[in-house]
């Protein structure tokens, strides 16, 4: 028997259009996809303090913090990364209905496993914005140290290595980090934020 069929819902007085209304703003979830090393954690902290600038309520789920503590007991294979980005979705959606404008970094390298996370979120306005790099200029900055481990084989199913990454699509949003200014990467996501209107 599925555990969940014996438990049932609250639903709060306090609903996502009135912490919505309270905080000025909508709560979508901006879904950053991309290699290790394109962008996503500097692109993501620096639009988060562009936002908190315009007075925008904001979190950001970054895929190696979360797997200090949520996720600390899941790996990198498969079915640990689908697991991995479903609890992250969950999560995220948990952030919506609080009101808050939640940006998701992960490399997230599955298309399937992207396509859950958009089921999961349906209701919230989620958008999938490809954090744009080629492999070679991802693994020239190697920032974490990552890709030397992985082509040493000190480290195994290493995500554009030994496993794959699947491009989006049709991503919501392309935004091109390699030979640009954070701050123009930046912008191509405040002005798509303006364009649909989701800081209202």
């Amino acid at each position: 028997m599925n555990p969940s069929s014996n438990i049932t819902w609250h639903v709060s007085d306090v609903d996502k259009q009135a912490r919505q209304l309270l905080n000025g703003h909508k709560s979508p979830v901006l879904w950053f996809t991309g290699l290790s090393g394109s962008g996503k954690s500097t692109v993501s902290s620096t639009l988060e303090k562009a936002l908190y600038a315009r007075g925008i309520h904001t979190f950001i789920l970054d895929g190696d913090n979360v797997r200090h503590g949520l996720n600390r007991n899941l790996g990198f294979l498969p079915a640990d990364r689908k697991e991995n980005i479903r609890r992250i979705a969950e999560v995220a959606k948990l952030m919506a209905h609080a009101g808050v404008l939640t940006i998701c970094a992960t490399i997230s390298p599955y298309r399937e496993d992207r396509e859950m996370v958009k089921e999961i979120l349906q209701q919230e306005g989620c958008y999938e914005m490809y954090i744009q790099c080629s492999l070679e200029e991802c693994e020239r900055r190697d920032p974490k140290g990552m890709y030397k481990k992985a082509r040493a084989g000190e480290i195994h199913h290493f995500t554009g290595i030994d496993a794959p990454y699947e491009a989006p699509l049709e991503p919501d949003l392309i935004v091109s980090t390699e030979g640009r200014e954070v701050i123009q990467s930046v912008q191509d996501i405040l002005d798509f934020l303006d364009r649909k209107q989701l800081l209202l």
